[in-house]
């Protein structure tokens, strides 16, 4: 039998209808200020996205195909934002180097690559195909 109290996850998570979506809209474009401010990957990430998704929207192709290509770039985003947030958490726990930190920084920076090569493949397959 657990005794333990209840403890409230957050104070924030009391929130319905519309303030949860203006407060989720608020926090959403804070973590995109904090990551574009704070991580050099994601202002690069950000930049590629600036030149391919216009570059794509240009291109004489059908839409899927142009569909395909802007979502294999917001990808790269948004597993660099997860990464991004994984690596904040594990330094705001600890700065000493730890195997598993490493290991799930390693991992997120995997996730990125894999994200990238996935740009890669889909934008050769659809303007070599």
């Amino acid at each position: 039998m657990n005794t333990d109290p209840v403890v409230e996850e957050s104070p924030f998570k009391g929130q319905t209808g519309l303030r949860r979506i203006w407060n989720a809209f608020s926090y959403s474009l804070s973590g995109l200020h904090a990551a574009y401010l704070n991580e050099d990957a994601f202002r690069q990430e950000s930049l590629l996205a600036a030149l391919l998704i216009p570059t794509a929207l240009l291109m004489p192709l059908p839409g899927l195909a142009k569909a395909l290509m802007i979502a294999s770039v917001l990808l790269v985003l948004i597993v660099e934002l997860l990464n991004s947030a994984i690596e904040a958490a594990i330094d705001r726990i600890s700065l000493d180097h730890h195997r598993l930190s490493k290991r799930a920084k390693d991992i997120g920076s995997a996730a990125v690559l894999i994200a990238l090569i996935n740009v890669l493949t889909t934008w050769s397959l659809v303007l070599l195909a």
